[in-house]
Formats: structure tokens, C-alpha cells, sequence
């Protein structure tokens, strides 16, 4: 067991829809103009939260997710990622204590709980006087071991944030570290899966200059600081990596296909891998002398004719797949590698490496983390093999594949999903591969061993 003494907090909030991104991007920035160096980290399965806070603080923020990476790792990670970092900031998913079902489990006061890190509440205080002391105190209070030591009201006016402070912070028992007023022009777009992606937003860091110019007239950096230095050091277990082979791996990279765990590519990295980022959407081929694909998910449905008229591509990738290349696709990746997308009478053409369609449907598919089991041995273990996953989107397809059972963590039921063999997987379903690191020891144990083949037919 090792430690290390990292000030950190985290900004969580009673439930979605409260600011706490638009905040968090804010604080970040505002840190940073005060010299520090800053790590980001956010809880639960999201892809599109920590591209914001990358585009701050020019680093890569990485998820915390306790139901796929188990506390463990999770303290590892926090730790790996913040060792040159001066304050580390944790972004909480949904509501403070909103777990799996009905429990906290994989909550934002779980992940508080693990990492031991002080909690600020971010409260609408919108149409509300002494009744965000009543909000506050009841999260305080909920759970003896919160963690909550201060709050930040948004939505509110300098005036009426003043007259409400010492009576707000004398009936709540924590501290008001500042305020947010009303910032129209400030607020992220969203769209069926979330925000809409950091790259998409053109004046992105226009709106977060704003946001840290904010911060530092109305919230006391200073105070926030001192919570963060109040923490306990961090204690984790470091985990030594051996390289299985030396293999480079294509990775789809571009506005449709971007949804990717950070901590998940640079273990395929220690492990041996040298990713070569490539374009499904612009770039006319494939990467040259590579022995893998990856394939994460995005947005495929918003580029689908761009994608479909980029033939050679298209043709690259199924020559690949069909050469016994090996393939990683989850979700957006997976719908890539179908026949076809069907957009109402339109049918576009896609990759065609596995049999079928997919279109669009009106509601969340499968949603939820589950418990994945393996029925055959494919490119990223052997039957039986387990990892933990979840499942987030509108579409769905003719051929959802049976390779693995996925099984709700809520014991709400189970389905088949995944088409998986021993050069390829591809479904729905997303894994964090520190989840089971078997499967990216597996993944890249196949990467090298086509690389070898190639070189001797060469």
C-alpha cells in the first residue's frame, strides 16, 4: 500500500441539470490562471463530461467508474493520474447519493468515500431562500460519512447571495464558497446522448474564459483551496506492467467516433501498443503496417453519409476484419461494421464486416451497467471470461450478436449481445478495460501475434 498527499475535492450536486459541468469547467480554468496544475477526474460511465474538462485543462480527464473498475483501481488511477497535478478536481455523475437501483452503489458519495475527498455541494438556489439550508443540511446529514464540507449556490444574484450567506451556512453547518449568477451565453447544448462534444463547440474557450473570469469575482478559490489541502493523502496500490509484444494499433479518432476511456488506451500503450489515431470519416485509408483496429463509439448517425461515401475506407477496414486483423468496436464502433444504417427510406452503405443494419428508435436500448459473460473464446478472452460494462443508446440493430450475455447489474434480466470471435469483438456494450485487465492483455496478445504473421509473409 502506498500514499500520496493530494489536496482535492469534489463538485457534486442533488441532481442532473444543476451546472455542475458548466461550473466545474469554469473552476478548472480559473485554477489554471492561478498557476496550478490540475487533474480532472469525473464519476460513473460518461464519455462527453471529461472532454470538456480536457479541452481545459489541456490534458486528458479520465473517468472514475466504481462499478467497472472496482475501488481498487480506482484509488490507483486517481493517484497514477494526479502525480504532477497540485489540486485534483472530481466532477460528480447525476445526483450526489444516486447510485445502481435503489442503493448508492457507483455513486458520486461512493467515489467521494474512496478516494476520501472532500465534497461541495452545487445548489439551484433559483426561487429559493432558506430553503437551500434545508437542502444542504439534509445531503449533509443523509450519511454520517458525506463528506460534504461546503456548498457554491447557482443561479443566484450577488445581493440576495450575501443577505442569505452566514444564515444559510449557520443553519446548513458547511460553508458557502460563492455563487453563480444567471449565464445564458455560457450553457452547453445537449442532444440524445448527453452534451453535445466539446470539439463541436466552436467557441468553447471563449465561453470558458467567461466562466473562469466568473469564478474568480464570485467564488472563493482561495477557501476551496484550503478544503482540497484538508484531505487525507491517498492511499492506493500501484499495479507494475509487464509489455506483452510491440504492435501498432489503428484508432478511429473523429467527430463520430469518440467516445474512449483515456486510462483504457494508455494501458494498451504499457501493454506494448503504439496507437496511430486515424479519420473513419475523412481519411481515405486505413493506417499503414498496423495489426489492430479500435472502434469506439460516437456519434456514427450524424456523419452516416460522409461515412458511406468514404468507399476506400470503408473497404479498408472490412479487407482488414475479413484478413483476420484484430478488431475492438464497441457501440457507434459495432454500428460502423454492419451492412447498413437506415435512416427512414434512406439506407446507407457502412463497412459490411458483419451482417445486418442498424437505425435509430425514439428511446434509451438496453440502458444500464451489466454484468458481461463470455459464451465462446474470442479476441479478448476465453469463455466464461468476465467484465463489467454498461450500456447507453438510442439505436439498435437487426444483429446485436450472441458471443456474450450481458446481465443487468440491477438482477433486472439478461440478454445476448456481441458478434466475437478469435479476431474480433463488436456489440454494444462499453468495458473499461482496466476492468479486467486479462481482456487488453488478450487484445494485444492477438495485435502481436498478426504483426509476426505479416512480417514472416513479408
Amino acid at each position: 500500500m502506498a500514499e500520496m498527499k493530494l489536496p482535492r475535492f469534489m463538485i457534486s450536486a442533488p441532481g442532473s441539470g444543476t451546472g455542475k459541468t458548466t461550473l466545474v469547467c469554469g473552476l478548472l480554468k480559473a485554477l489554471m490562471n492561478k498557476g496550478l496544475s490540475v487533474a480532472a477526474f469525473k464519476s460513473g460511465p460518461d464519455y462527453i463530461d471529461p472532454m470538456f474538462h480536457s479541452r481545459v485543462i489541456g490534458a486528458k480527464s479520465r473517468n472514475l467508474d466504481l462499478f467497472m473498475l472496482g475501488k481498487e483501481t480506482a484509488r490507483m488511477l486517481a493517484a497514477k493520474n494526479s502525480r504532477q497535478a497540485d489540486v485534483a478536481v472530481f466532477e460528480g455523475a447525476m445526483g450526489f447519493y444516486d447510485g445502481m437501483g435503489t442503493t448508492t452503489q457507483a455513486s458520486a458519495y461512493e467515489l467521494a468515500c474512496t478516494c476520501d475527498v472532500p465534497v461541495v455541494l452545487v445548489i439551484n438556489g433559483k426561487g429559493a431562500a432558506l430553503s437551500v439550508a434545508a437542502m444542504i443540511k439534509g445531503f449533509k446529514d443523509f450519511r454520517s460519512d458525506s463528506h460534504i464540507v461546503g456548498a457554491i449556490l447557482n443561479n443566484v444574484n450577488p445581493m440576495s447571495y450575501m443577505f442569505y450567506k452566514s444564515v444559510i451556512e449557520q443553519e446548513a453547518g458547511v460553508k458557502l464558497l460563492g455563487y453563480f449568477p444567471v449565464m445564458q451565453d455560457c450553457n452547453f447544448e445537449s442532444r440524445h446522448l448527453g452534451l453535445v462534444t466539446a470539439e463541436e463547440i466552436g467557441d468553447l474557450q471563449q465561453i470558458v474564459d467567461r466562466l473562469a473570469e466568473q469564478a474568480a469575482k464570485s467564488i472563493d478559490l482561495d477557501a476551496l483551496l484550503e478544503l482540497a489541502k484538508q484531505a487525507a493523502p491517498l492511499k492506493y496500490t500501484p499495479v507494475c506492467l509487464e509489455p506483452v509484444g510491440k504492435a501498432r494499433v489503428a484508432v478511429a479518432q473523429d467527430k463520430a467516433f469518440c467516445f474512449y476511456y483515456q486510462d483504457a488506451l494508455d494501458l494498451l500503450c504499457e501493454l506494448g501498443a503504439e496507437l496511430v489515431p486515424f479519420s473513419p470519416v475523412n481519411d481515405a485509408h486505413l493506417p499503414q503496417n498496423c495489426s489492430g483496429i479500435i472502434l469506439g463509439g460516437g456519434y456514427p448517425e450524424l456523419y452516416a453519409e460522409q461515412l458511406a461515401d468514404n468507399i476506400t475506407m470503408r473497404q479498408d477496414v472490412k479487407a482488414a476484419i475479413d484478413g483476420g486483423m484484430p478488431c475492438f468496436a464497441e457501440c457507434g464502433g459495432f454500428m460502423y461494421l454492419l451492412e447498413h444504417y437506415r435512416e427512414g427510406d434512406k439506407v446507407f452503405d457502412w463497412v459490411g464486416a458483419i451482417a445486418g443494419e442498424t437505425a435509430m428508435t425514439k428511446k434509451l436500448t438496453r440502458f444500464g451497467y451489466v454484468h458481461l459473460t463470455a459464451q465462446e473464446d474470442n479476441v479478448l478472452c476465453n469463455a466464461d471470461g468476465k467484465i463489467n460494462g454498461h450500456e447507453f443508446h438510442y439505436s439498435d440493430s437487426t444483429n446485436n450478436g450472441r458471443s456474450f450475455v450481458a446481465a443487468k447489474a440491477s438482477g433486472r434480466g439478461s440478454w445476448e449481445c456481441a458478434v466475437a470471435n478469435n479476431t474480433m469483438y463488436a456489440g454494444y456494450p462499453h468495458i473499461h478495460l482496466w476492468g479486467n485487465m486479462e481482456f487488453a492483455r488478450s487484445f494485444m496478445q492477438h495485435c502481436c501475434e498478426y504483426a509476426a504473421q505479416n512480417t514472416k509473409k513479408q
